[in-house]
């Protein structure tokens, strides 16, 4: 079971002479700690942190971090894993439930969204229901983060190293509460290349592409699941129990394209992720994506269709991250002339939920580019679907965008799947045409320009946090 995590915004903190403090209800005297302070990313004006706080005294039942920065330019705007408010140049961050209680060599991570002007110095203090943290505290810019008690078991698949998923401020979190990014590969439409989905091509996928994710594009028209609703659910589930056989996570997707208004398939979706979130309930690998790209339609239209069919999925799997697609065939609007604002100002009424973006990297540069890195402070977003060539999933391979987006989205630690890992005759295909007739799916030969660059971006070691 997951935890909610307790995330106020408009908080401040000031990175210069400010404070961050976080208070409990009953504070017990810290005899000791250390602070481990991350910059995890950086943009114009903007940055996210994390502070990992280890308690290094006798247990603490209630606290207060303060942190003291040498001027009052940064302000918090979103923080998590603490309730945060400010006052002046003193932020103050209280203690939730859960990690209320510290017992000796116990460790608790907060994190925050700020915003600055000019510099963004480092902290000059910290300190824990203060006494002053002097234990070998350290600052840096690379990612550090979350809770941990005891030595974490060591997994051998993304599954078994970071368990069940959850959300905790802007990012996609595992069991011990740390920001991971998940890499994989979006099938095609299972109506048409059902036969690229077999053992062999799981087993190449989950080990030599070392592919953390398996993304199920289950389309609902185009003689999709509205043709066969029972055959289609339990091809989706038989594809779950493959992906978690071989310790990937599944992503569930309800394909709609056209018609693009979502509630014109609400009651089908309904029937199927009830379905789906019943059987699946007691799996760790399972994410549900409600609505691929919705068009056409308003995001108020869109927000609507995913509080209908986010509590179906609740009712039977309360744990499970759930992707709500964006305007604009998921361009959080851009494509329709819109931008990300409109969902940071009118967010789904839902907890534990992320918001999809994609992008095909010969149409969308550096203008999409933008509104994503702008939204990655605000909102948790997961790039469910993104090809390398143009929008129509065709047209000239396009290394260079598509180097570019990865490297973003690498830094802002934004998950994603590529589109797709078929032997479709279009230049957005992995495999050649014919591929899925044999049995080899990862050497050179069977690899098209697009496979073999995400073959080698998605093979590197994820280096999944554990602590």
């Amino acid at each position: 079971m997951k935890r909610s995590t307790a995330v106020l915004a408009a908080c401040a903190v000031a990175f210069g002479s400010a404070a961050i403090t976080v208070i409990p209800q009953a504070v017990a005297a810290a005899q000791g700690c250390k602070v481990d302070y991350t910059v995890t990313s950086q943009w114009s004006g903007g940055f996210q942190a994390t502070v990992k706080v280890t308690n290094l005294g006798d247990v603490v039942n209630g606290w207060t971090l303060a942190v003291v920065f040498p001027n009052t330019s940064q302000r918090v705007t979103q923080g998590w894993n603490a309730t945060w408010t400010q006052s002046g140049s003193t932020a103050t961050a209280t203690n939730v439930d859960w990690n209320r209680t510290l017992g000796t060599g116990a460790s608790t991570d907060l994190g925050f969204v700020g915003s600055f002007s000019g510099s963004n110095p480092t902290p000059t203090s910290f300190s824990l229901n203060g006494v002053a943290c002097t234990g070998s505290t350290t600052s840096t810019s690379t990612t550090t983060t979350t809770t941990t008690t005891g030595t974490p078991p060591v997994g051998r698949t993304p599954v078994e190293i970071n368990g069940q998923l959850r959300v905790c401020g802007v990012n996609l979190c595992n069991q011990y509460n740390r920001p991971i990014q998940l890499r994989g590969m979006s099938t095609h439409g299972i109506q048409w290349f059902d036969k690229c989905y077999n053992n062999n091509s799981l087993n190449a996928l989950a080990n030599d592409w070392k592919s953390d994710l398996f993304r199920i594009a289950m389309y609902v028209q185009e003689q999709g699941y509205e043709t066969n609703p029972s055959g289609f659910t339990s091809r989706v589930n038989s594809l779950v129990d493959m992906a978690e056989a071989r310790g990937m996570y599944a992503l569930i997707d309800f394909h709609i394209l056209t018609p693009g208004d979502p509630n014109y398939n609400l009651d089908r979706a309904k029937t199927f992720f009830a379905s789906v979130a019943q059987r699946n309930a007691a799996k760790k690998n399972v994410i549900y994506e409600i609505a691929n790209e919705p068009n056409g339609v308003s995001w108020a239209s869109i927000k609507s269709y995913a509080e209908q069919v986010i509590p179906v999925i609740r009712a039977a799997d309360p744990d499970a991250v759930v992707i709500v697609g964006t305007r604009a065939w998921s361009s959080l609007g851009v494509s329709e002339g819109s931008n990300e604002s409109e969902v940071i100002n009118n967010p789904v009424n839902a907890t534990n939920i992320m918001y999809a973006f994609h992008f095909y990297a010969a149409s969308h540069k550096d203008n999409y580019r933008a509104a994503v890195s702008r939204a990655a402070s605000r909102l948790p977003l997961f790039v469910t679907e993104f090809g390398t060539v143009l929008a129509t999933g065709g047209g000239t391979f396009d290394r260079t965008s598509t180097v570019a987006w990865l490297d973003l989205l690498d830094q802002l630690k934004i998950s994603y799947a590529n589109w797709t890992y078929s032997d479709a005759n279009e230049s957005s295909a992995a495999l050649r045409p014919g591929t899925c007739n044999g049995s080899d799916y990862s050497s050179s030969g069977v690899l098209t320009e697009s496979g073999a660059l995400l073959k080698a971006r998605i093979s590197t070691a994820d280096n999944f946090p554990t602590s």
